[in-house]
This record gives C-alpha cells, sequence and structure tokens, in this order.
C-alpha cells in the first residue's frame, strides 16, 4: 500500500501490445470494483478475441488488495497470470483488472519467453493509462438536534471530514466521509463529548 488513507488504480481503462516470433500479446487494464464486473470483462474479452489462443489476466481489489487472483488459462503454470499480477505488484495498483489475450504466432516461446511477454503487454497497457491517487475513507451518519449544529461542524472541521449530504431540520442528519486514519478518533470524539453525546447518534455506514 501507498499510504494507509490511500490507494492508486487506474484512471478509464487502457490497451497495449507487445510481439514476439510471430505470437501476439494484447493487454487491457482496467478499473474495477467487484468480481461480478470482472467475471463480465473476461467474457467480453472472449467475445471479442474469439480466436485468441489464451485469455489470462490478474485482479486486485480492495484499498489492501486483499482480494486477488489470476490465470493462467491453460498457458504453463506461472508463465502468464502470475507475471500480470506482478505488474500490478509493483506499481502497488488495486481495483485494476489487466486481462492479455494471446493469439499464437506458430513458435514456441518456452516459459521464460511467455513470462517476459505477458509482462510486458500488462506493463504497457498500464503505462499508456493514467494512474490515479484516491483516499480510503469512513463514511458515517450523525443524526443530531438543530441547537447542536455548531459544536457538531466544529468536530467535523477539525477531522477534515467531507459532508456527502445533509438534512437540516429541526433534527438533523449528516452523511459524512472522513479518512480511514482518523475515522476510529472521530467516533470517539463524538460518542466522548459531553455536550452533544447524550443528544447524537453516529453510526457506520
Amino acid at each position: 500500500m501507498l499510504f494507509e488513507d490511500h490507494f492508486k488504480p487506474i484512471s478509464g481503462n487502457s490497451e497495449g501490445e507487445f510481439r514476439d516470433r510471430g505470437s501476439r500479446f494484447i493487454g487491457y487494464a482496467y478499473h474495477v470494483t467487484s468480481e461480478p464486473e470482472i467475471k463480465e470483462l473476461i467474457h467480453q474479452a472472449k467475445k471479442i478475441h474469439p480466436k485468441a489462443n489464451h485469455h489470462c489476466y490478474a485482479f486486485r481489489l480492495g484499498p489492501g488488495g486483499n482480494i486477488f487472483r489470476f490465470s493462467d488459462d491453460r498457458e504453463p503454470s506461472g508463465s502468464a497470470g502470475k507475471p500480470i499480477y506482478g505488474v500490478l505488484l509493483s506499481n502497488d495498483l488495486t481495483d485494476v483488472l489487466i486481462i492479455v489475450v494471446r493469439y499464437f504466432g506458430g513458435t514456441l516461446l518456452g516459459v521464460p519467453g511467455l513470462i517476459n511477454a505477458y509482462r510486458e503487454a500488462a506493463a504497457q497497457a498500464v503505462a499508456n493509462g493514467s494512474i490515479i491517487t484516491l483516499p480510503v475513507t469512513v463514511r458515517y451518519r450523525i443524526c443530531f438536534e438543530y441547537e447542536l449544529m455548531s459544536h457538531v461542524m466544529t468536530m467535523i472541521k477539525q477531522s477534515n471530514a467531507e459532508i456527502i449530504s445533509q438534512e437540516m431540520n429541526e433534527n438533523c442528519k449528516l452523511t459524512l466521509s472522513v479518512l480511514k486514519s482518523a475515522s476510529e478518533q472521530f467516533y470517539q470524539d463524538v460518542l466522548n463529548n459531553h455536550i452533544i453525546k447524550s443528544k447524537c447518534i453516529i453510526e457506520t455506514l
């Protein structure tokens, strides 16, 4: 991870290509947020390239990259999926799927050649895209009486929280986004504030 408060996906989608001894390797990089989305993109790649010999991929999901998978799709074990996954790791990317489609050119490349080819195609796809940095946040909903507005707003300002939505009536409701590293302290500050704790409800979304 880059920082506890940030993670790095790519913006949009991008492509790259690598050729070796007649074989063509086409890399596609996507910004993704769920496994169903990933399955659909892999399915689409197979529809777009029905005559390709292999459709190999790797992905990481979540701010910590804790959900990941890679596939050699019938290439020799460790020759395709892992090199693609290595590109995600070396660029510290998450919420990213890379698919590399191979058209066999008639000459065997051997495992070292395949590792290099899949890695290069994946790296080109990433290089042709735009890596962005996004915050890791926790969302809260706070409900309180209007008379406590100034106290609540002071706490929000001190924590650098972002107001996502608000309902300002006799009873107010705010939805907030707080950086992960500051979220627990913010939650405890609200619960322990002697002025608002008995008249305020805070919940994690």
